[in-house]
């Protein structure tokens, strides 16, 4: 790269043009967000071409909040518009990824990350010039968010393929074991996992109070007895080698002290048990992350929340890219010394380690 080469013009027009692009779109995440938590997305599927009145009125909110919305919607190519008849219409095509009939491939979910990580956007500036993080406490809907996330992405595929890639663990789980979930959030795998398996036990550890009486909530709503959630700091267990499976999904490079977590996990572990760590797949360089389909918002993301979490409780600040290099690393000096990564086919976003003492 020379800084001596003269001004391209051209390049210069053209990546002008880019950040324009760049700023209809991040204005477009907050319409989708908006379009999603409202219902519209979902009041629009199936629906014949309608006027903003009766989109409006079947989604039960206000005409001209809704009419300005659809005005983003049809600038930024998501719904048509017939100006003849004043009419908006979303198509199948496009309602099958913005709707809540698709539980596996809703994008609509994803754009919420934009303005919940907008809304901490002061306390990180103040990261950015004194160092530190912002708490947890300061992310109001992140719990709720991430539940819908893994709702449409780990849940649906916990039972039938990510379990298999443990050899011999679906007969286990019919069988009978103790299972435990570190970082389990809102507890929506473990649930799972607890019907289809009634005869293992699941122990569901979190640091969110939220999250936990949530779990909770859940779990007495479906009436299981082979399932149990607890408040507890991942950097501050150990059950000697109790459970034949532990699970981390999406979870350690959130940790203040992920050495110690995996530390805790593996004294946890029974001998022949398997810790499943489902985490994002990409790399610790930054260099081999250029191209990444998600790469630019995975950054975001960690610089917005996970990273800093971590780093205001004194932590490490691994960040959501600490990348399969450095997972394989620390798995390795933890003391495991079977550690296999599996990537399944349709997932581009995680991948899953399997490892075992």
């Amino acid at each position: 790269m020379s800084r001596t080469q003269e001004f391209n013009e051209k390049k210069s027009n053209q990546f002008s043009e880019n950040l324009v692009e760049v700023l209809n779109h991040g204005a477009l995440s907050l319409m989708l967000s908006l379009g999603h938590r409202t219902g519209l997305f979902d009041a629009l599927e199936g629906l014949e071409p309608a006027t903003s009145q009766k989109i409006a009125d079947k989604a039960g909110l206000n005409e001209r909040y809704v009419r300005e919305w659809l005005g983003s919607m049809v600038t930024g190519g998501i719904i048509d518009y017939d100006s003849n008849e004043n009419f908006y219409f979303l198509s199948p095509e496009h309602a099958a990824w913005l709707s809540r009939k698709s539980t596996e491939g809703n994008l609509a979910v994803f754009a919420q990350y934009i303005p919940h990580l907008g809304s901490v956007e002061d306390e990180i500036l103040t990261c950015f010039k004194n160092g530190g993080g912002v708490p947890y406490s300061s992310f109001k809907r992140f719990h709720e968010i991430m539940e819908e996330d893994s709702g449409q992405t780990i849940v649906p595929i916990i039972v039938d393929q990510v379990v298999p890639l443990m050899e011999g663990m679906k007969e286990a789980l019919l069988q009978g074991v103790d299972v435990l979930d570190v970082g389990c959030g809102r507890g929506k795998a473990l649930l799972e996992l607890a019907k289809v398996f009634p005869k293992s036990r699941f122990t569901g550890y979190d640091i969110s109070n939220e999250s936990i009486t949530h779990a909770i909530r859940e779990m007495d709503r479906e009436g299981l007895e082979n399932l149990n959630y607890e408040v507890r700091d991942a950097s501050n267990f150990q059950e000697k080698e109790k459970f034949f499976l532990i699970l981390a999904l999406d979870a350690i490079h959130d940790q203040a002290k992920p050495r110690q977590a995996l530390e805790n996990i593996y004294n946890s572990l029974s001998t022949h048990g398997s810790f499943m760590m489902q985490d994002i797949s990409g790399s610790t360089h930054v260099h081999k992350n250029i191209g990444h389909p998600v790469g630019t918002l995975l950054y975001t993301i960690s610089c917005m929340h996970c990273m800093t979490v971590s780093l205001e409780q004194g932590g490490e600040g691994l960040g959501a890219m600490w990348g399969t290099e450095k997972a394989q690393e620390m798995l390795g000096e933890t003391g495991f010394t079977k550690i296999k990564l599996n990537q399944l086919d349709q997932d581009f976003l995680n991948c899953y380690f399997v490892a075992q003492k």
